[in-house]
C-alpha cells in the first residue's frame, strides 16, 4: 500500500495489518522506526514525538550506538593519554575481567538500565568484593557518560543508588609505641621511611621519590613534588603525584628530626638530586620487593598483625585528626583536594567529642537529681503574685 505523505514523516499499512513510520532525520537520511504499529493512531503519534524530539535538538542518531561497548570502551581508555600508569593497570584489569565479559559485543545503545542491575548482583553473587564491584560500576559509568556525551545513547542506564561507593573495611591504627616498636624491628636503613610515613602522612609513591632537595632536616619539613608508580609489570614510573593537592609542604614534628638527620647522613644518595630512601644495592625502592624482604619481616619480629605500609598514613591522619586539627589542615597535610576523606578522620575525632558531651550530660543529670540538703532548700514560699 503507498505511503500516507504527511508534513514530517510517512506511515504506511502493510499487508500484515501493522502500519510502518519513515522520517527524514537532520542528517538527511531517511530511516524507518525501530517498530511497526498494530494502530495508525500509534504510528502518529510515534512521528509527533519524533519531530518534536528533533526540534528540541534531542534527536539521537540511532546507527551511532550500534558500535560495540568493547570498541568504545578500548578507545574511551586510549584517548585518556594523561591516565597514570597504575590506573591504565586497573582499568585495564576491570575491562578484560568484569565489563567485557558481559558487555563487549554488545551495542553500546542496547545496554539498558536492566542489564547493569543484573550485571552488579551477578558479580556480587559470583564473590567479587563490594570494593572491586564498585570501581567496576564507576568504570562502566565512566564510559557510559562518554558515550552519552557523544549523542550515542539518550541517558546513562547506571542509575543504581551506591553502586559505586566503596565501602572498603577499616583499616587498623597504630599506636605511637607500635610505631616506634616497627621503626626499631625494620632497622636503621629504614627507620625513618616509617617515621615519615606515620608523622608526615606520606603516602609509599611519595616516600620513593623524595630526593634531598626536597627534605629541610634543620627547620623541619618535606617538600611533595613528585611520586614514584609500580606498575604490576614492574615497571617503574617518576611523575607528579596524585592531584594538584598532592603538592604539597609537610612540616614534620620534632620527635623524628634526629632520626632522619642521622638517615640523610648515613643512607641518602649525595646531591640536591640524590634520593632519601634506597635498597641496599642504591637502587630505587621497589614496593614489592621491600614488602617481602624488608616488611613482613619487620612486623614479625615487631609482634604485629600482617598491615600495610598505607597503615602508616592512615596511622598519621588519626594522629593528625586527634591533635586537633581542622578540616583544611588536614586536607592540606594529607593532599587531598576533596573533603570526603579528611571528613573521615574528622569523624573519629567527633565520636570522641560527643563521648566527652555524653559524660558532661551524665554528670550533669546526676547532680541535678541529688537531693538539695543546703539551708533554705525547702519549699519556697507564696511571693503574693
Amino acid at each position: 500500500m503507498m505511503a500516507e505523505r504527511r508534513r514530517f514523516g510517512r506511515v504506511r499499512h502493510l499487508p500484515s495489518g501493522r502500519w510502518q513510520v519513515r522520517y527524514r532525520g537532520p542528517d538527511g537520511v531517511d530511516r524507518p522506526a525501530p517498530e511497526t504499529f498494530a494502530l495508525k493512531r500509534e504510528a502518529l503519534a510515534w512521528l509527533v514525538r519524533k519531530e518534536a524530539e528533533i526540534l528540541a535538538g534531542d534527536w539521537i542518531d540511532p546507527d551511532a550506538g550500534r558500535v560495540s561497548f568493547g570498541d568504545f570502551a578500548t578507545s574511551w581508555v586510549r584517548e585518556r593519554p594523561n591516565l597514570r600508569p597504575k590506573t591504565v593497570d586497573l582499568y585495564g584489569y576491570l575491562l578484560r575481567q568484569h565489563l567485557l565479559p558481559a558487555f563487549g559485543t554488545r551495542p553500546v545503545s542496547a545496554i539498558r538500565e536492566p542489564n547493569v542491575r543484573a550485571w552488579r548482583q551477578s558479580l556480587l553473587d559470583s564473590g567479587v568484593s563490594p570494593v572491586t564491584a564498585a570501581k567496576a560500576y564507576r568504570l562502566l559509568k565512566a564510559i557510559l557518560n562518554t558515550a552519552a556525551d557523544d549523542g550515542l545513547i539518550r541517558r546513562n542506564p547506571c542509575r543504581v543508588t551506591g553502586a559505586g561507593q566503596e565501602r572498603s573495611p577499616e583499616r587498623p591504627v597504630l599506636t605511637v609505641e607500635q610505631v616506634f616498636l616497627l621503626a626499631q624491628a625494620i632497622g636503621e636503613r629504614y627507620k625513618a621511611l616509617v617515621l615519615l610515613a606515620t608523622f608526615a602522612s606520606l603516602r609509599w609513591g611519595e616516600l620513593a621519590a623524595l630526593t634531598r632537595r626536597n627534605v629541610d632536616a634543620d627547620i623541619g619539613f618535606v617538600r611533595v613534588v613528585s611520586s614514584l608508580t609500580e606498575t604490576d609489570k614492574g615497571a617503574l614510573f617518576l611523575g607528579p603525584p596524585k592531584s594538584a593537592a598532592g603538592r604539597r609542604t609537610v612540616p614534620l614534628p620534632a620527635l623524628i628530626m634526629p632520626v632522619l638527620r642521622d638517615h640523610l647522613d648515613q643512607y641518602a644518595q649525595p646531591g640536591d638530586d640524590g634520593l632519601v630512601f634506597t635498597g641496599p644495592n642504591g637502587a630505587r625502592l621497589r614496593r614489592s620487593n621491600f614488602r617481602r624482604r624488608v616488611w613482613l619481616p619487620a612486623l614479625a619480629t615487631a609482634g604485629l598483625p600482617e598491615i600495610h605500609f598505607h597503615d602508616l598514613r592512615h596511622t598519621g591522619n588519626v594522629l593528625t585528626a586527634s591533635a586537633g586539627a581542622s578540616l583544611k589542615e588536614l586536607m592540606a597535610r594529607m593532599g587531598h583536594a576533596s573533603t570526603r576523606a579528611a571528613l573521615l578522620y574528622l569523624h573519629d575525632t567527633d565520636d570522641r567529642q560527643r563521648a566527652i558531651a555524653a559524660a558532661v550530660s551524665d554528670l550533669a543529670r546526676q547532680e541535678l537529681e541529688q537531693p538539695d540538703t543546703s539551708p533554705g532548700s525547702g519549699e519556697a514560699e507564696g511571693t503574693g503574685t
